[in-house]
């Protein structure tokens, strides 16, 4: 995977007023968090992020800063968007020492829908946890948790302590903690109400 490195720029104005300036630019605002340094206001040109925004491997990511000579490993945590336009309209980068270990939440992703028997009969998949807060050294940050539905009867959970994560993941949540769960639809309930009736 090709490393993102966001070239950035130290921002003299700050505020509502600095931020409109920064925009009018074409530029994009942020604020540099974390560490034993307080926060500093910076700037990315706005076409460059989105571009790094659009191969996925931005948010939630360790990335290389770039400010003139200097470098430093950096995750962006919050990126904020247009409510109409969809466009970025400022974000947040957290200094990490990249073999540290970080709370940070990935994605959840399910697989093998198919091999469900309670799937197949009609049940639905209730998900209680789209993402997933673990503890990870920043430099081994995965790009989601796979939850395998194999076998999965109607009534059955899977719990925190059934996700297969990788030796240096931890779940912040506890084991017998529910990530999702086969119930029972609608359709299902009534046909068997209709069973017992008949």
């Amino acid at each position: 995977m090709a490393e993102i490195v966001l070239d950035v720029e130290v921002r003299e104005r700050t505020g509502t007023g600095g931020a409109r300036a920064t925009r009018n630019e074409g530029k994009l605002p942020g604020v540099l968090y974390g560490g034993d340094k307080g926060p500093v206001p910076i700037a990315v040109n706005l076409n460059a992020f989105r571009k790094s925004l659009s191969t996925g491997k931005l948010n939630g990511h360790l990335v290389t800063l770039k400010y003139g000579d200097e470098t430093q490993k950096v995750i962006a945590k919050s990126i904020d968007f247009h409510p109409v336009t969809d466009v970025p309209v400022h974000f947040d980068l957290y200094r990490v020492d990249e073999h540290a270990k970080i709370r940070i939440s990935v994605p959840v992703h399910f697989k093998n829908h198919e091999l469900s028997p309670g799937l197949k009969k009609g049940g639905a998949l209730n998900v209680a946890f789209h993402e997933l807060e673990i503890q990870v050294p920043a430099d081994h940050i995965p790009e989601d948790i796979i939850v395998d539905l194999t076998g999965l009867e109607i009534g059955q959970s899977v719990h925190i302590s059934d996700l297969k994560l990788p030796s240096d993941v931890t779940a912040v949540a506890k084991g017998v903690t529910v990530v999702a769960s086969v119930t029972a639809s609608g359709a299902s309930k009534s046909s068997d109400a209709e069973g017992a009736e008949a």
